[in-house]
């Protein structure tokens, strides 16, 4: 599971208007070129795909794409969007297929969501039992960023305009890397609460759990567009091949 309140049921009725007012619609077309280069035309599976914000276009590029996302809500929006899309209720941490695939992905920090490193590990176990033998996985993750934290806790102001008002109250819990969340979406006169949960990881660690399941680095990227990682870059895109 992703976390203990699904992920999706939460963000579902919102999830497209809020990737709208942070950008991230917008950056979907970046996203499917970018895989659709390892994917080769052929067939790929997104982990947590949500409402198939990348999937979409990424289909619409030739490949045949597949999803896994634990929220019936989440996939009952993208069965409204696409029949081009195949997916289907399941846990990422732990999914089988007979199929084999020329790429899996998970983007947009989903990774996270699995909460506890064993659940990571055992993403990536299933992640190299699906590859074919010159499959690529690629992961997309910020890099943490950690710095304002007073007592364990931090408030920061993730959007601000005339209409919208978006607050992230978090709490740190350093020994297992996790951060507990609510996001406050304050627009007009409503107010929505949304919790959450993350495991957060340094890019070095996932190598690591990579190397554990029998993948290595291929690349790495400071964002779609193939511009380069650096100690300033503020999030990475990896992709891990067979060793």
């Amino acid at each position: 599971m992703f976390t203990d309140v699904i992920y999706g049921e939460d963000w579902a009725s919102l999830y497209e208007e809020y990737t709208g007012v942070r950008g991230k619609i917008a950056e979907a077309n970046e996203a499917a070129a970018f895989l659709e280069r390892y994917a080769s035309g052929s067939s790929a599976l997104e982990l947590g795909i949500g409402d198939g914000r990348v999937a979409v276009p990424l289909s619409e590029h030739g490949v045949r794409v597949e999803g896994i996302d634990n929220s019936d809500s989440m996939l009952e929006l993208l069965a409204k969007r696409t029949d081009r899309v195949t997916a289907w209720n399941g846990d990422i941490a732990n999914f089988r297929s007979e199929k084999r695939y020329n790429l899996v992905y998970c983007v947009y920090n989903t990774f996270r969501q699995l909460f506890t490193r064993e659940a990571q590990l055992a993403c990536l176990r299933s992640v190299a039992e699906a590859l074919d033998d010159q499959g690529i996985l690629v992961i997309e993750l910020d890099v943490p960023a950690l710095d304002g934290f007073v007592n364990g806790q931090r408030t920061t102001t993730l959007l601000l305009d005339q209409e919208n008002t978006i607050l992230h109250a978090e709490v740190h819990e350093p020994l297992s890397q996790s951060l507990v969340s609510t996001l406050l979406w304050f627009c007009g006169t409503s107010v929505r609460r949304l919790p959450n949960r993350v495991r957060y990881v340094y890019h070095q660690e996932l190598d690591t759990m990579a190397e554990c399941v029998g993948l290595e680095l291929a690349d790495r990227w400071g964002d779609w567009t193939r511009g380069a990682f650096t100690e300033g870059s503020k999030r990475h895109i990896s992709a891990y091949r067979r060793a």
